[in-house]
Formats: structure tokens, sequence, C-alpha cells
């Protein structure tokens, strides 16, 4: 996936400044595809030279005017053709399960504190999910296909997290069996 079709699925239903944009992108999309607001900025200017987005000045009194985008036409037809282009499988890349892979090199208690960190990180990312679905998701209410689909794509997210932090469990009480070894 490109930067470009995050930004495209983010002007699908509203018209958004750059400011707007970036606030919404770190807000949800962000969550699974990282960009900086330099780099969002940067690919704003290419899709509307290509086409693909259209911009209008807002003007805003005692403030400077604010640039909406909203998706062309072509915009749009790019975003479908892209939905419908076949997903690579990402493959795992990670770098704390090469160190776990080889942790028997080191004290356990090095690699104890980098799976604690690990396992914090997730914690957070977790409670971040949580926050998002008790906000956006009340129990138990009919959701439209749209919502759906992205309650689903929440749901994913808790549970990467939720499988990351029982693995580092994992991982931690094997530590804690093993606290007296040396490494090798």
């Amino acid at each position: 996936m490109a930067l470009a079709h995050a930004i495209l699925a983010l002007l699908v239903d509203t018209a958004r400044s750059g400011y707007d944009l970036t606030k919404e992108f770190d807000s949800s999309v962000g969550y699974f595809w990282n960009a900086t607001h330099q780099q969002i900025y940067r690919e704003l200017a290419k899709l509307e030279d290509q086409g693909a987005i259209a911009s209008e000045i807002v003007p805003q009194t005692g403030r400077p005017d604010k640039k909406l985008y909203h998706l062309t036409e072509l915009g749009h037809q790019q975003l479908v053709e892209w939905i419908a282009e076949p997903c690579s499988i990402a493959g795992i890349k990670e770098e704390i399960l090469v160190k776990t892979f080889v942790g028997m090199q080191v004290d356990p208690s090095v690699l104890r504190q980098e799976i604690e960190r690990h396992r914090q990180a997730h914690q957070q990312k977790l409670a971040a999910y949580h926050r998002i679905e008790a906000e956006y998701f009340e129990p138990r209410q009919p959701l439209s296909f749209a919502h759906n689909l992205q309650y689903l794509v929440l749901r994913r997210g808790i549970r990467y997290e939720v499988d990351w932090i029982g693995w580092c469990d994992e991982v931690l009480q094997l530590l804690e069996d093993h606290a007296n070894d040396r490494p090798v």
C-alpha cells in the first residue's frame, strides 16, 4: 500500500484540511500505517498534481485561510482499483524475535528488560485501542456496514496487541524459570 491510498481513503467521506487529515491519520490509519506529517503534506501535493484530489481555499476570519482537500472522480477510481488488487502477505520482521532466538547468549535479565519494554509498549497500544472501542463502538448497538468494517480493523489491532502481550508473558515466565542460568 502506498501512502497515497491511505490519504485517498481518509478523503472518501469528507473534505479535510491538511491539518485535519494529519490528525485523522494519527488517530485512525496511523495505527497500522506510519507516515510523518511532512510525508502526508508531500503526498497531498503529488495527489493534487495528478488530479486524484482537488482543493479549495476557505477564508477564515482572524486566521489563515484553510485549504480543504477532497477526492476527485479520478482519485475515487484509483482507490477502487487499488482495493481490488491482491494484497501482499506481510511476513514477520521483528527484531525482538531475533534477539529472543539467541537470547541464551546473554544473562536472562538483559533479555527480560527488553521483553518487559515491549510488553509495556503493547499494553499501551492495547489501552489506546480499548479507548477507541469505548468511544466509537457502543456495545450492542447495530453498526452500518462501513462501521462494521472499521470495527473489524480495530478488533484486528486489539487481537494483535493481546497476542503480543501473551507472547511476552510466555517469554518472561521462561526467563524467570531460568533466571540463574548463565550465558552460553
